[in-house]
This record gives C-alpha cells, sequence and structure tokens, in this order.
C-alpha cells in the first residue's frame, strides 16, 4: 500500500479511514497531545493514558479510547501497525508510527528534541515518509542552551523579589506552566499558579509526575511568591490586583526582537516546547525518510531548504494545498 496523504483540518490518510490530529470531529483520529488545537470531540482515538486523560479534563463528551504505551503496537484498519513514541513537546505528547508490510510513516504532532522538564524524552524512529511540524522552519530560530534560559528565568524572579515585586511568568496553562513550575520551583523559589494552570498541573501530579511545591493564586497573600499565569489572564482579575509587579512570557517567538514590547511584558524569555531550527534538522537526520511533508509555521520555507540539501521535501498545510491527495509509493522503490 502506498501512503495517501491528504490535508484539511487535520491529516487524513484516507486508505485506513485514519485522521492525524483532526481539528474537527471526526470518527477515528490519534491526538498527538492535549493541547486545545489538537483536540476534537472524536468519536474514537489512539492516544497515550496521558493524552486522554488530560483530553478527557478539557473536553466533555463520550468516546472510545484506544489507550497505547510508548512502545506498544496496535493494528488498524488492513492490518497497519501503529506504534507510539514519546515527543518531548509535554507530557504524554507522541509521535505516531504506522507500518504496513510496503513501508513506514512517521507523523510528529508537535515535537521537542532538546531535553524538557515535564515531558518525556523524545524517540524518533526511522520512517519511509515523514510528516512533520515545522513552526521554527527558519534559520534565524536557534533557542540559546537551555542553562542559560532557565537562569535567566530564575535571575528574574529573585531580583523582582528581592526589590518586593512580583514577579508573573506568563505561560500556557498546559506544559509550558509545568515547564516553569519546575524550573523555579527547583530553585527554591515559591510558586501560585492560576487556576487554569492549577488544574492541569494537579493532573499531571494524579498522572505520576513529581513537581516542586506550588499552592492556588491567592490574591490577598501573594507577596514573595512567584506566579504563572495563561497569557490570556494578562488583562483579567486577579492578576489585574498584583501590583507591584514585572511581567515576562515564555515563548519561543521571544528570538524575535522586540518580544517583549510586543507581548506588552517587562522580559520575554525563549523557552519553548517546539523544535527549533536544528532540531528540525536532526530530525530528518534521525528519521533518514525518503520524503518529507511539512507542516505549521514557516512549512514551506523549510520544505525548500530540505529540497537544496537533496531532501524531497513539500508543505501540505498551505491553502492552495488543502485538497490535494499526495501519494507515495514508498513500497516501490
Amino acid at each position: 500500500m502506498s501512503w495517501d496523504v491528504r490535508f484539511k483540518a487535520g491529516v487524513h490518510l484516507p486508505q485506513i479511514g485514519w485522521w492525524l490530529d483532526a481539528h474537527r470531529a471526526q470518527s477515528r483520529s490519534f491526538v498527538s497531545h492535549a493541547h486545545g488545537d489538537h483536540i476534537a470531540a472524536h468519536r474514537e482515538i489512539v492516544a497515550t493514558r496521558t493524552t486522554a486523560s488530560l483530553m478527557r479534563l478539557r473536553l466533555s463528551g463520550r468516546r472510545r479510547e484506544n489507550i497505547l504505551n510508548f512502545n506498544e503496537s496496535w493494528t488498524a484498519e488492513l492490518g497497519t501497525q501503529f506504534q507510539l513514541f514519546p515527543a518531548g513537546h509535554i507530557f504524554g505528547s507522541a509521535m505516531l508510527h504506522a507500518t504496513t508490510d510496503q513501508g513506514s510513516l512517521l507523523y510528529t504532532g508537535d515535537f521537542k528534541l532538546r531535553p524538557s522538564h515535564a515531558a518525556e524524552a523524545c524517540v524518533a524512529p526511522r520512517a519511509d515518509v515523514l510528516i512533520m511540524e515545522t513552526t521554527f522552519g527558519l534559520p534565524r530560530y536557534v533557542l540559546p542552551p537551555a542553562a542559560e534560559i532557565e537562569n535567566r528565568i530564575i535571575a528574574f524572579c529573585r531580583e523582582s523579589l528581592a526589590s518586593n515585586i512580583t514577579p508573573v511568568l506568563y505561560a500556557y496553562s498546559l506544559g509550558k506552566t509545568q515547564e516553569l513550575l519546575q524550573i523555579v520551583g527547583r530553585a527554591g523559589l515559591g510558586v501560585m499558579l492560576h487556576a487554569h494552570g492549577h488544574r492541569m498541573t494537579k493532573r499531571y501530579e494524579e498522572l505520576g509526575m513529581i513537581l516542586p511545591p506550588y499552592s492556588l493564586l491567592n490574591e490577598k497573600n501573594y507577596a514573595g511568591y512567584v506566579i504563572i499565569a495563561p497569557p490570556t489572564s494578562a488583562q483579567t482579575p486577579p492578576l489585574t490586583w498584583i501590583h507591584p509587579k514585572r511581567t515576562a512570557i515564555a515563548t519561543g517567538w521571544a528570538i524575535d526582537q522586540g518580544a517583549k514590547y510586543r507581548y506588552g511584558c517587562d522580559e520575554a524569555f525563549p523557552l519553548s516546547d517546539h523544535a527549533d531550527f536544528p532540531d528540525l534538522i536532526a530530525l530528518i537526520e534521525r528519521v533518514q525518510p525518503k520524503v518529507v511533508y511539512t507542516l505549521h509555521g514557516f512549512a514551506k520555507e523549510f520544505a525548500a531548504t530540505l529540497r537544496a540539501r537533496g531532501v524531497e521535501a513539500w508543505a501540505i498545510g498551505q491553502q492552495n494545498q488543502m485538497e490535494l491527495p499526495i501519494s507515495t509509493n514508498v513500497g516501490s522503490t
């Protein structure tokens, strides 16, 4: 069987009837992780136990859950073998490896090769066809060493607290909040979490992740604590009640000049749960694919970079390609 790969609000493998991170409710979809733009009210899913549990927390309704451990094999339609491998993006995030007797396919979802304090280490197996996320697909997106970023975050918090100013770190409730909690909490600083992040963090603990001490944000007793909150809460209570405060956002886009002004913060730290450009190139070297399809971010530019390096690569997430079927006859080569 050659792989027929289509894109329309998610990746679709029509021959076996499965979607990959479909944005709208489908009969069957692999769910790589539980961020809002990767989940929908599907009737049946394949996911890790952690992702399924976080998905239940964020999305009501009942669905058939095919829960796979990492490296466990599961048989889908037409005898296709599914296996999940850690993606390194957030806790429980997974890559899908699909195999038939004529070839293999790897779908990364969002991933990160660099180590994370709040996700399993990424494992990327070889595959004939690679469908990969390319958020930071330009050469300028090279993240600083992790230790440097973490030291800057800790210094920002300590300097603020020493001046009797409350440091507020803005980060997504799922994934980045827990990463920051690990960084700041391990440095011996007290941490309070916004209600959204607190809810997700409690589920992380229930799923087995060991985390530093933290508490729910108390708008009357926050002095001396580092506060971690989602960016969307910045202009709403209780964040607007906290004075004086210094704010910082944790995002890979902090690499771009003037990021702190664009986000309206005092500082911006390039802490990301996505692969930077060197990681994207390193993934190609690990997987050794015959053909690559790129998705998200600078997909078109990264595909062109790969073609210049002698790798067959095409962006499938572009508007003018959303309805195009792409067949790959990997079994005949």
